[in-house]
């Protein structure tokens, strides 16, 4: 690159005409700028919306309570099963003759209120009255009746009145 200040050089130069390049690149690099601001901070107001689209925004997206409710369990139940599974590993690695039975048990021993809890619930499903469903075959006769329905209280009271 020809610059008329600092015209070509033939090569090979002197070991004094070396230095005095060496020394006038150092002094260009350590030349004091002209003052010049380094940052610009813009004072009109902005304005409370615009016309740019919607940004989807970082972290969780939005939804209804009851789905993060539903995904934040998701993740901590996911988090559970991890030290039980640590624990197996290492049980595995520090016993090289590892029983099974003995490890189903170990790790089957948090399982136990869940199974319990489970078939308590499928008990009282059982003890719940069997749903009928009653089919009929003949004429359909319109009847028609107005009924005033009333319920107040503490304790709901119907009085269906004709």
């Amino acid at each position: 690159m020809n610059r008329p200040d600092h015209p070509a050089r033939p090569f090979p130069m002197t070991d004094e005409e070396a230095a005095d390049e060496a020394r006038r690149i150092i002094a260009d690099a350590y030349r004091p700028l002209p003052e010049m601001p380094t940052s610009y901070r813009d004072t009109s107001p902005v304005p409370r919306y615009g016309t740019a689209l919607p940004v989807p925004q970082p972290g969780i997206p939005p939804m209804s309570q009851k789905a993060t409710d539903a995904s934040r369990l998701m993740l901590t139940g996911g988090l559970a099963i991890v030290p039980p599974g640590l624990i197996a590993i290492g049980l595995l690695i520090a016993s090289r003759h590892a029983d099974p039975t003995v490890i189903a048990l170990l790790l089957g021993a948090p399982a136990v209120p869940i199974l319990a809890l489970a078939r308590l619930l499928r008990r009282s499903k059982e003890a719940m009255p069997d749903v009928h469903h009653h089919h009929y075959d003949g004429p359909v006769y319109q009847d028609q009746r107005n009924v005033h329905t009333t319920t107040w209280g503490v304790w709901a009271k119907t009085n269906n009145h004709q």
